[in-house]
């Protein structure tokens, strides 16, 4: 690792099962990172205002603050990538995760060879120095799709329009608040309007294409996007291709 960067990526792991803690301390250590431990949510955000890290490793029960406010408040404030470590293992919990700012997260129990790869993933996708250029980066760089004519990154299916400039999405003049992720996901599709979508395509462009998790997460992502528009606006928007993936049919009057 040291000959790639000459300083050591710095780790900050909080957790509050100390075996656990220090079991990982001392791998991440033999790994060639430099490791901070916290065992609570609060010293957890002082010492990251304090110190800028590469990495977070998060547990998402810990005393005094749990890790999903500790996660929204770091997000005020510094752009650090946090993976978290969970004992919860529902898809709506890793889904609560992702969307609240985590890269990735890992299930208790784990494999150390499972948690050092996704850390490696984590720092070569959401490297410091050009985490600046914005959430959603994987899905986003890989081509800008069609465009509506003589508005870049507009997109248009009827009454709905997806501003990418301006991260605003609009049904007949109202707004639609999406996370992140379902702003991408929406993108996505309205990109490739009448082409049907795989879930491991739309997984790999939503979360990056080397985000290591179920499929499923995709569906919960479609059942979002659905109560926010289908369901709100009586529309039939995106469509369900069983056994392969979803589809956004092109517009007909």
């Amino acid at each position: 690792m040291s000959g790639e960067n000459s300083r050591k990526p710095c780790i900050l792991i909080v957790e509050d099962e100390e075996q656990l803690a220090r079991f990982v301390e001392l791998e991440l250590l033999h790994e060639g990172y430099s490791v901070t431990k916290c065992g609570n949510g609060r010293d957890a955000l002082e010492e990251a205002e304090r110190t800028q890290y590469d990495l977070i490793l998060l547990d998402i029960m810990l005393p005094g603050l749990n890790g999903l406010e500790v996660l929204r408040r770091l997000g005020k404030e510094r752009p650090t990538p946090v993976i978290l470590l969970t004992a919860r293992d529902s898809v709506m919990d890793k889904v609560a995760g992702l969307d609240a700012g985590a890269v990735d997260y890992v299930t208790k129990p784990f494999a150390i060879e499972e948690l050092l790869a996704r850390i490696r993933v984590a720092l070569k996708l959401h490297p410091m120095e050009t985490k600046a250029d914005g959430a959603g980066s994987p899905a986003g760089a890989r081509g800008a799709g069609p465009e509506s004519p003589g508005q870049e990154g507009v997109l248009r299916w009827g009454p709905l329009t997806l501003d990418e400039p301006r991260r605003r999405v609009l049904m007949d003049g109202h707004e639609i608040s999406l996370t992140n992720r379902e702003f991408m996901m929406l993108k996505t599709l309205l990109e490739n309007q009448d082409i049907v979508m795989t879930r491991e395509t739309l997984l790999e462009k939503v979360c990056g294409y080397d985000y290591v998790g179920e499929t499923n997460v995709i569906d919960v992502y479609i059942r979002y996007l659905r109560s926010k528009i289908d369901d709100v606006f009586d529309v039939k928007m995106i469509h369900t291709v069983r056994g392969v993936g979803y589809v956004i049919k092109a517009w007909e009057e």
